[in-house]
């Protein structure tokens, strides 16, 4: 019995490509990237270590899964300002995932431009050089860019655009008065942490949770969200498709 499902894999998964063909599909997909402890939990491991490594392998998987699709843009959630609050020796394990998951993907074969987004000023330098070296290494890359969300935090990202809006006024001279009229959606939109990379049309959330938890709050507005009760390290190809035929099959206003 266990034979039938991995017999019909391929050929549902073939489905799910043909089914979006011709379909509305998303430029750009952000993943809340959620379940690995309790993956690991659920799986039988004490150390939920496991869970993150497995989690780990499968993003790459994901990048490349872009391949069948339309997708151009992916922003993958990996570490939050909240997370930083955990237990130092998970703090410093999920440094080291993340700093090797930056690197095979700066250094694998998928052609992919990674990008950091997040207060990066949060983490140890020696983190930040790291991954800032191996991502740089992929600005002449012209496949899918990846974003690595690490040190996140929506509403971070928004003083922080603030903050850098202001500071480049108050240097070009601005008066009071201009400093408030220079305070608009567009400016703000200028210095995100993904400025320059269209909004999200699909965020795609593992684990259950239905919420974003500070994920991409400016630029989620109008994106439309898909949640799995699926844990990360366990999200399929297939799971994957499903959601972008799910999206293909929705009516997307804007708030009209």
């Amino acid at each position: 019995m266990r034979l039938l499902p991995a017999l019909l894999y391929p050929a549902y998964e073939a489905r799910l490509i043909s089914e979006l063909k011709g379909k509305p599909q998303p430029k750009h997909v952000a993943v809340m990237a959620d379940g690995n402890r309790r993956w690991a939990r659920e799986a039988g491991f004490e150390d939920i270590s496991h869970g993150h490594r497995q989690g780990a392998k499968k993003i790459s998987e994901m990048v490349s899964w872009c391949a069948d699709t339309e997708v151009e843009v992916v922003t993958i959630y990996l570490l939050s300002t909240e997370n930083l609050k955990r237990s130092k020796n998970e703090v410093s394990l999920l440094f080291d995932i993340i700093t090797e998951v930056v690197d095979h993907l700066s250094h694998g074969d998928l052609n992919c431009q990674v990008r950091l987004v997040g207060h990066l000023d949060l983490l140890p330098d020696e983190v930040t050089n790291a991954m800032c070296s191996a991502a740089d290494d992929t600005r002449d890359n012209d496949g899918v860019i990846v974003n690595i969300a690490v040190g996140y935090g929506g509403r971070q990202e928004i003083a922080d655009a603030v903050k850098a809006m202001l500071k480049k006024e108050v240097e070009a001279g601005a008066t009071p008065e201009e400093l408030v009229e220079s305070i608009t959606v567009d400016s703000i939109s200028k210095h995100l942490y993904t400025k320059g990379l269209p909004d999200p049309d699909l965020v795609i959330r593992t684990s259950g949770e239905q919420r974003l938890s500070g994920f991409l709050l400016w630029q989620a507005a109008y994106s439309e969200i898909w949640f799995t009760d699926t844990y990360w390290p366990a999200f399929r190809k297939i799971d994957f498709l499903r959601a972008l035929r799910d999206f293909s099959q929705r009516s997307r206003r804007f708030g009209k």
